[in-house]
């Protein structure tokens, strides 16, 4: 199989690129992931998703990929929880790092080749910084060590960040800062009560700065730099700008990152997502109104990663409709061809005979080397909709058409995109309501539970049993369903 050639917008030359990997058999992408101290919001959750498509997208295009995302699991809001309840940084993590896979498992994100932490490359991030100490770019203040920007002449390359008005020595020490105001950023902290999480190092006692952690986590899973560096619009400035600033500063010979991709951001009803308009949402709370994994995962990379996203409760409705339509249409060619029991495994090295077929299977597939163009791809996926019906509708004798057969073929391809559509049976219970749906609530009804939300649990289950689907939990936490008699 030959390879797909891909086009992506690379952020520091903001430019359409050819993609050209260091090594066509095992492209390397480093992604940021999430900070573990709550639930990943939907915005947090878009990004995961761009991630996913990205995957998704080069494996269709014929690459091997070598994937990391990180898990940041020491910061100041996870040492100022941990401490405010009694318990180690690890106790407070593990159920939030937890969560994050359960989030990705529901939303059919598939699985990295790694997933380092934080709090397990330490050794690693004081290696990092004892390299920018030798280079001459590190200086101390009250135990914490920064790096200098002014002797780092490479500084603002990628944010197009002005440094030239910079005053020397001014210096944040914040994991996290948001202004388009440049200072020197901490790269080491000094345990400042007997409470903080800290470690005993060759470059002191203390614990790193967020900044540093990305950089030391590359190096430990790559060696070097990587193909592809992925994340929200938001870390441009100043996280990933700090990344490439200690990378360079360490090793300036070396290449750190190829391409840089962000993914814009997400808006609710038009507006920034905020707790206080109450327009904040987790995947569990829109789990919890009844809308199902699929819908939500077909709305969240339907729009361009490089567009701004606008979340609404009824834009979810309109996703859920058209999936349904692309959803109806595949079982029309199963149950039309009698092809439940051939729908291909891969799509790889699959053929198309079919002139028209091949025309969507191209224009598809040039889709996603365009900057993966999902919207476009989309596009090609209706058009296969309205050819297959046509199809279906101007024919009496199809149950060996050999177009049938294609375009299931290609259907199943386009699903390993989106991983949202079904090719099995469709079971359906009382009032044509599908087993897909009640699966959907039993997990929004176990997500409550175990965030000790029981009226919403209460509420699930008294709603499937108004549409005459009774529950039954075993004594190993697991729930089945049956019909009511």
């Amino acid at each position: 199989m030959s390879l797909v050639p891909f086009v992506f917008q690379n952020s520091k030359s903001g430019k359409k690129e050819t993609f050209v990997p260091k090594d066509p058999l095992n492209v390397s992408i480093y992604s940021c992931g999430p900070t573990v101290y709550n639930f990943a919001h939907i915005g947090n959750i878009r990004s995961f998703l761009f991630v996913d498509v990205l995957r998704r997208s080069l494996l269709l295009g014929g690459y091997k990929l070598n994937q990391s995302m990180n898990i940041t699991d020491i910061d100041d809001k996870i040492i100022n929880e941990s401490i405010k309840r009694k318990i180690s940084v690890e106790e407070f993590t593990k159920p939030w790092t937890e969560a994050f896979f359960k989030d990705l498992e529901t939303l059919h994100v598939q699985k990295l080749e790694h997933y380092p932490k934080a709090t397990e490359s330490i050794e690693d991030m004081v290696g990092l910084v004892e390299t920018l100490q030798k280079n001459g770019l590190v200086y101390e203040k009250d135990g914490n060590l920064y790096f200098s920007i002014q002797k780092f002449s490479r500084y603002g390359e990628l944010s197009k960040i002005d440094v030239s008005g910079m005053k020397s020595g001014v210096r944040y020490d914040a994991d996290e800062y948001t202004k388009d105001d440049v200072r020197d950023f901490v790269l080491w902290k000094n345990q400042k009560t007997e409470e903080e999480k800290c470690w005993h190092t060759k470059i002191g006692k203390g614990r790193p700065g967020w900044h540093l952690e990305c950089s030391a986590m590359i190096r430990k899973v790559y060696g070097s730099g990587v193909d592809i560096h992925t994340g929200g619009i938001d870390l441009l400035f100043p996280h990933h700008e700090n990344e490439a600033a200690q990378s360079y500063g360490a090793y300036p010979e070396e290449e750190f990152v190829g391409t840089w991709l962000h993914c814009e951001h997400l808006l609710v009803d038009g507006e920034k997502m905020s707790k206080s308009k109450g327009n904040f949402y987790t995947l569990r709370d829109i789990l919890e109104k009844g809308y199902d994994p699929n819908s939500i995962r077909y709305h969240l990379i339907s729009a361009h990663y490089r567009s701004k996203l606008n979340f609404s409760l009824t834009k979810l409705e309109e996703s859920k409709t058209a999936m349904e339509r692309i959803q109806n249409t595949i079982y029309r060619v199963l149950e039309t061809g009698n092809l439940w029991e051939n729908v291909p495994k891969s799509s790889k090295g699959f053929e198309f005979s079919n002139s028209e077929l091949q025309k969507i299977n191209l224009d598809f597939m040039n889709s996603l080397a365009d900057d993966l163009n999902v919207p476009k791809a989309l596009a090609s996926v209706f058009e296969l909709v309205r050819v297959v019906n046509q199809f279906l509708d101007s024919k009496t004798e199809l149950s060996d058409s050999t177009f049938l057969k294609e375009s299931l073929a290609l259907f199943y391809k386009t699903n390993e995109l989106f991983a949202v559509f079904s090719f099995q049976k469709q079971i359906q219970t009382l009032d044509g309501i599908s087993e897909d749906w009640i699966l959907g609530q039993i997990e929004a009804r176990k997500t409550a539970k175990q965030n000790k939300d029981f009226s919403t649990a209460d509420r699930i289950r008294k709603e499937l049993e108004e549409k005459g689907i009774l529950l039954a939990d075993t004594k190993e936490g697991n729930t089945t369903w049956k019909k009511a008699q």
